[in-house]
C-alpha cells in the first residue's frame, strides 16, 4: 500500500523496501561480461561514498577524480550552471577534468526524432565512457538527458551481444577501448552525496528561503532502480536528489501536487509543439508551485528542466499572468551557498525569471555584483585580457 502523502510529508511513516520486489542487480551481469573479455569495467575511485538507490542497493559516487561530460545545453543556454558545479569542486579542493574530447551525447537525435540506430547512439557512449577511462578520472553526467539516455544505452548492450559487437568493431576503428563505468553517475548525485561536505563551507544564509523541486524526469523515470532515494528523504517514496542538498542548506522544501509531472519540456514536442510545452510549464508547474507552496525559488537538477521552467515563463506574462519564479539547479544554488558570484560564477543574467528579489532575500548585494561583472566586461571590451579566469572569479 503506498504511504500517504501527509504521513510521507510528516516524516511519521516508516517504509521498509521488499528486496523480493527488487529487480535483478545490472553490476553482475557487467562483471560477468568483463570476465568474458567483452568489456573493460571503469572502477568507481577508492574515494567515494554510498548512497542508497530506489530499491535499496547502494551505490558508489566518486568525490574525486572526475570527469565531467557537459551538458550542450547547459553550456549553449545556462553556462553558470555548468561553471557552478566546477566552481563548487575546486572550493572543495577536489581533482577533476573538464575534458576537450567529449562529444555530445545524440540523445536529441534519439528522444526527438528518432532517426538515429541502436549502433550508433551506444558507440557514442561507449566512446565518451573510453575517454574519460583513458585519464584516468571516473565520469560525472552533467545533464540528466545524457544521464537517462546512457542508462538506456548500458541495459540494450547488457543484453544483447550482436550490439556488443557492432559497437566494439566501431570503437575499434577509432582506436578506442570498449569500456563501461561501474556506475553512471550524475551531477546531482555527486552534490547529494557531498552536501554535508558542501554545507560546512556555506557562507550565505539560507535558513528563511523556501523552494519547491522538479525531479528530473530522465533522472528518476528512466531506468529508475539507479536513481537515489534516501529513507530519510520522503520516507523513500520519492527521489531525494535536489531535496536533500536544499534541506541540508537550511532551505524549507515545500510540496505541491504536480511535482511528478514532466516540466514541459518533454522532447519531441518542444521542437514541433512549443505552445503545449510553455503551457504546460507555466499551467501546470510554475502556476500549481505558486499557488499551493509560494517558493522563493524552484529548483532542477537538469539541463531541460530549469531551461524550460525558467523561459517559458514570459508566455505566461504575454497573457496576463504575472506569477513568476526564479528557477535554477541546485547546484548554482548551492554556488551562492557558498558565496559564489550570481554574475561571474552563476551567470543568473542568462535566466528569464525575475531572481534579483531571491537574492535580496539571501542578502546579495546584486547591484554591486552587476557592477564588478561589467568592470571585467570592460576588460574584455578593450582587448586587456581575452576571457575571464578562474583567478578574475574568486577575486
Amino acid at each position: 500500500m503506498p504511504i500517504p502523502v501527509e504521513e510521507i510529508l510528516s516524516k511519521k511513516a516508516k517504509f521498509e523496501r521488499d528486496p523480493e520486489r527488487a529487480p535483478e542487480d545490472f553490476h553482475d551481469e557487467l562483471f560477468k561480461l568483463e570476465e568474458e573479455g567483452e568489456w573493460i569495467i571503469q572502477r568507481v575511485p577508492d574515494d567515494a561514498i554510498e548512497v542508497p538507490t530506489k530499491y535499496g542497493r547502494p551505490k558508489k559516487v566518486p568525490r574525486q577524480p572526475t570527469w565531467h561530460h557537459k551538458s550542450c545545453g547547459q553550456c549553449g543556454h545556462i553556462p553558470g550552471y555548468s561553471t557552478s558545479i566546477f566552481w563548487v569542486i575546486r572550493k572543495l579542493g577536489l581533482d577533476y577534468i573538464d575534458p576537450k574530447d567529449q562529444t555530445s551525447c545524440t540523445a536529441w537525435n534519439y528522444y526527438a526524432s528518432a532517426t538515429s540506430n541502436a549502433a550508433a547512439q551506444a558507440a557514442v557512449a561507449m566512446r565518451n565512457f573510453a575517454a574519460a577511462y583513458e585519464t584516468g578520472y571516473f565520469p560525472i553526467i552533467h545533464c540528466g538527458t545524457s544521464y537517462g539516455h546512457y542508462k538506456e544505452v548500458r541495459e540494450e548492450l547488457l543484453g544483447h551481444a550482436d550490439l556488443r559487437k557492432q559497437v566494439r568493431e566501431v570503437l575499434g576503428r577509432l582506436g578506442k577501448p570498449m569500456v563501461m563505468p561501474e556506475e553512471i553517475v550524475h551531477y546531482s548525485e555527486w552534490f547529494h552525496a557531498m552536501r554535508h561536505e558542501i554545507k560546512a563551507q556555506q557562507v550565505v544564509d539560507m535558513s528563511n528561503i523556501a523552494v519547491t523541486v522538479h525531479p528530473a524526469c530522465h533522472y528518476h523515470k528512466l531506468v529508475e532502480g539507479d536513481a537515489i532515494y534516501d529513507p530519510d528523504m520522503y520516507q523513500g517514496q520519492r527521489t531525494s536528489i535536489v531535496s536533500g542538498i536544499a534541506e541540508t542548506l537550511g532551505a524549507e522544501v515545500r510540496n505541491y501536487s504536480t511535482w511528478f509531472d514532466c516540466c514541459g519540456f518533454g522532447f519531441r514536442h518542444i521542437l514541433v509543439q512549443r505552445d503545449f510545452t510553455r503551457s504546460f510549464a507555466t499551467l501546470r508547474k510554475i502556476q500549481v508551485m505558486k499557488e499551493e507552496a509560494d517558493p522563493d525559488v524552484v529548483l532542477t537538477h537538469d539541463t531541460g528542466c530549469v531551461t524550460t521552467l525558467d523561459k517559458s515563463q514570459f508566455a505566461a506574462k504575454a497573457h496576463g499572468v504575472t506569477a513568476s519564479l526564479p528557477v535554477m539547479s541546485e547546484a548554482q544554488f548551492a554556488a551562492l551557498a557558498m558565496g559564489a558570484h550570481p554574475y561571474k560564477v552563476c551567470q543568473l543574467h542568462w535566466h528569464s525569471a525575475d531572481y534579483k528579489p531571491l537574492l535580496e532575500k539571501m542578502g546579495i548585494d546584486w547591484e554591486s555584483a552587476w557592477a564588478e561583472f561589467q568592470e571585467d566586461m570592460k576588460k574584455l571590451e578593450r582587448g586587456e585580457q581575452e576571457f575571464l579566469t578562474w583567478e578574475d572569479v574568486d577575486a
